[in-house]
């Protein structure tokens, strides 16, 4: 048997927990490890990990905040990294983790497609996973999946294809606070407008999406045309974390349009909010043949995010070195052992 997949996880917030939660259950196969654990919160520095996401048996693995350290002790394969949205606030971690030759899984919105927001630090990252022979790459529900890959894999069986739609409908009420609150769920319209100015507000990752799926199709985009408006309650809506009153704010609706040939060619439309009606994702070819799925309910982003991350972990093992995105990996698919039978 091949020795298990040693990981370190990188950032140890609601999805970060979760993360190893999973990472646990699934070293029972002995096919992955969790050797270290990195967060710099006093609060959770110095606690076994176990302890931070509610596990009687102690693991042995303590929260430390000198990544470096923990990067030369465990020597892991993989890192599994989920700090933050913007690259530009982190990409030394990822430098960092390369630089102690582990490959980088990471959940940052904007590592997904980095090459037209960050071109120098996307450079910079590509050189970084060459020079010690990693990989490393940006995943997650969304994006990662639900409004780019899924996209392009409804594609594989079309001789033609002439517009491509994706549309997200998500019950924000149903998911984590931070999410929540990253949405607006119970802000004035006006606390939206000055929140929307920031830039850093709402759905991180939505453009990166519409470019990944373009460059997954060869298609060059005249114009690109992005809009963030706010959905407003129409009733009260309660979550276990906070309330909506009617006329507040309630969430978020994202859309962006790819124009080729001065026409629409790709659209993507994200409704986040609290107490959305008919949940669901959908992908509609234009094409030969043309394909229209529908996941009914959506894809549950929580539990999704965290399996994105760590399905592609025997992905990234395989890969050529750089800096990669879902495109470029096999064709996701859930972690099992077959999966793992190249790692010795």
């Amino acid at each position: 048997m091949p020795d298990p997949i040693r990981v370190v996880q990188y950032g140890l917030g609601p999805i970060g927990q979760s993360t190893v939660q999973t990472v646990l259950d699934k070293a029972a196969s002995e096919q992955i490890q969790l050797v270290g654990a990195i967060d710099i919160d006093p609060e959770k520095v110095g606690r076994d990990v176990a302890d931070l996401v509610g596990r009687d048996t102690p693991t042995g693995v303590t929260v430390r905040a000198d990544a470096d350290a923990v990067l030369a002790d465990t020597t892991p394969d993989v890192v599994l990294h989920t700090t933050t949205s913007f690259l530009d606030r982190m990409s030394d971690q990822l430098v960092q983790c390369a630089e102690a030759g582990a490959h980088v899984v990471s959940s940052t919105e904007e590592l997904s497609f980095p090459y037209d927001r960050h071109p120098a630090l996307a450079q910079q990252l590509d050189q970084a996973a060459k020079e010690n022979g990693v990989v490393i790459v940006g995943t997650g529900v969304n994006p990662g999946y639900a409004m780019d890959t899924l996209a392009l894999m409804a594609t594989g069986v079309c001789v033609d294809v002439s517009e491509v739609h994706v549309q997200r409908v998500v019950d924000a009420s149903e998911r984590r606070k931070p999410l929540q609150e990253k949405v607006g769920a119970g802000i004035t319209e006006a606390a939206f407008a000055e929140k929307k100015a920031t830039g850093t507000f709402g759905h991180i990752g939505l453009r990166e999406s519409l470019l990944l799926l373009a460059d997954g199709l060869g298609w060059a985009l005249d114009d690109i045309e992005e809009t963030l408006q706010p959905m407003v309650a129409e009733r009260v809506v309660e979550t276990p974390f906070l309330t909506v009153q009617a006329g507040e704010v309630a969430g978020i609706h994202h859309a962006i349009t790819g124009y080729k040939t001065g026409e629409p060619a790709l659209t993507l439309d994200l409704k986040m909010y609290v107490g959305a009606d008919d949940p669901r994702d959908a992908v509609q070819v234009e094409g030969d043949p043309p394909i229209d799925l529908v996941i009914k309910n959506g894809i549950f982003g929580d539990t999704a995010t965290v399996g994105a991350l760590v399905n592609t972990v025997p992905l990234a093992l395989e890969a050529k070195p750089g800096l990669r995105t879902m495109k470029d990996l096999p064709v996701p698919r859930a972690f099992a052992t077959s999966a793992l039978a190249a790692h010795a």
